[in-house]
């Protein structure tokens, strides 16, 4: 199936589009802003730049282990102690440690780019509502890339128009970055398509948007706001548009990419002008992943990030027909993957008791690997990115209707899910639970069907859950500080080259 393969090169040529050197001679082939933005393949080019960031190896790898290792989830035994203390251990004494702060750079890199577009595309004569489309996607990957800056640093700088030498923007509260991202999303939702045909599959669409700005809303405590843009996609127009897969692991597959139950995905590919699978750089872009390479087993990849092994341990209900719940074995890599254990359990083409012997502990994360279709890993992963899932969605939903007072009727959309993985309705398994009681058992549904793909920080931070509590089930907590540790601090560079920012509370 055909995926957006974008080129970087043009969205740096446009962020230093202009500059000139110390003899100040102009290079007559250098795109500037002058040059460009003129035609509507202009504009397309620009828009593709945004969905380009999330290639980036920051975005694409390092964030995932802010958003996964450091949550009670997961863990690392990585031999790079900075990866252990810095993602894992809330042992942060480096405020400029690199791989935080490359995940700050490449977002501000995806919130330039998408102000470019904002900046420029309303002055090119083309197609009003192409025209309009494209300004939708750009505001939806500037709240995108918000959205992760705001949840992981908090009061970041707002900028929301192309930058210039000597700009210095101060500190925004995380109220004024989370209504800047509910106003960009509100706007892209007016003018984004619900679909796309095959040619553009992985762009923004309406749905997306709603999606995201519902997840907005909730970050807050604004489950009342949240309910219309979830209530469009589960019983409005897209209802037509998504549904659950019937097999949970098709979310997962390659061969079963941008399907009905993806709300946003990213769009990863190997690029075929790439002849190796490694970490050397070549002269073609690189529009993998890399995050498989760090997440994959002991062999197969570094290991540097894994499951927590009493996640697997929750998965206690069985189906309606006495079997396993099958989210686990799709979820992750263990002794256990195969119900009959490390002898039957495949990993990578051999058995678990072949690689690792049958007292082997260790649990990886399965959903981004490739162990479906090869027995390696490498660092260009065409493996795409399920961001926001339709049962992601349905659960969403539940949790803003049982908030808002709507218990009773916030069962039916947790049944969906559930009865696609084969367990029994909760409508009949757990009848008349009040309001706590609900939310409590709406944690234990997310964490079986959405373990590993990124959303368990922020549910917890939502739920006001992090903290040394946790501890039991991730010894890294007996570090966090709260007050703290619910956020990265503001990397120190650039606060040293802008005033104007102000550190995090406690670091």
């Amino acid at each position: 199936m055909k995926k957006i393969l974008i080129s970087s090169v043009l969205a740096v040529a446009l962020v230093m589009g202009g500059c000139k050197d110390n003899l100040d001679i102009e290079n007559p082939n250098q795109v500037t802003t002058e040059t460009y933005w003129k035609t509507d393949a202009d504009a397309l080019a620009g828009v593709n730049a945004t969905y380009s960031t999330l290639h980036r190896g920051s975005i694409s790898r390092w964030m995932f282990f802010y958003y996964i290792i450091r949550s009670d989830e997961g863990w690392s035994q990585s031999p790079a102690t900075d990866i252990v203390n810095n993602m894992d251990q809330f042992i942060i004494t480096d405020y400029n440690y690199g791989n935080a702060y490359g995940v700050w750079n490449d977002n501000y890199i995806g919130v330039n780019r998408a102000n470019q577009v904002i900046d420029n595309v309303p002055n090119i004569q083309m197609d009003e509502t192409l025209k309009q489309r494209y300004l939708g996607e750009a505001k939806f990957m500037r709240a995108l890339y918000y959205y992760h800056l705001v949840t992981l640093f908090g009061n970041v700088p707002l900028v929301l128009r192309t930058p210039v030498v000597g700009d210095k923007p101060a500190s925004a509260t995380q109220a004024e970055v989370w209504a800047q991202i509910v106003k960009d999303l509100t706007e892209a939702a007016a003018v984004l398509p619900n679909s796309y045909p095959s040619t553009d599959l992985g762009r923004a669409t309406r749905g997306a948007a709603y999606a995201l700005l519902a997840k907005a809303y909730m970050q807050q405590q604004k489950y009342t706001e949240a309910l219309q843009p979830l209530q469009w996609l589960v019983e409005g127009d897209g209802k037509s548009v998504y549904d659950l897969m019937p097999n949970y692991r098709d979310n997962f597959l390659i061969t079963t990419e941008n399907n009905r139950e993806s709300i946003f995905e990213w769009q990863f590919e190997q690029n075929p002008a790439e002849t190796t699978d490694d970490d050397t750089e070549t002269p073609n872009q690189n529009y993998g992943s890399s995050l498989p390479q760090f997440f994959g087993p002991s062999g197969i990849g570094w290991s540097d990030g894994e499951a927590r092994r009493w996640v697997t341990r929750e998965f206690t209900e069985p189906t309606t027909t006495g079997a396993r719940d099958p989210r686990l074995a799709a979820s992750f890599l263990y002794d256990s993957t195969n119900v009959k254990g490390p002898d039957s359990t495949l990993i990578y083409g051999q058995t678990f008791t072949q690689r690792y012997g049958r007292n082997n502990q260790r649990v990886w994360f399965r959903k981004f690997q490739n162990d479906h279709w090869k027995n390696e890993e490498g660092y260009r992963s065409p493996n795409n990115y399920r961001s926001i899932r339709y049962a992601d969605v349905l659960l969403m939903y539940a949790e803003c209707l049982n908030q808002t007072g709507s218990t009773a009727q916030a069962y039916p959309y947790v049944d969906r899910v559930r009865q696609r993985a084969g367990l029994a309705s909760l409508s009949a398994a757990k009848p008349g639970l009040t309001q706590a009681q609900f939310l409590e058992q709406l944690k234990h549904e997310r964490l079986l069907e959405l373990s590993g793909e990124g959303h368990r920080w922020n549910d917890l931070a939502r739920w006001g859950d992090l903290g040394p509590q946790l501890t039991g089930r991730d010894p890294g907590f007996a570090n966090f500080v709260k007050g703290k540790h619910e956020l990265l601090p503001i990397p120190q560079q650039e606060r040293d080259l802008n005033p104007n920012l102000a550190q995090n509370p406690g670091y």
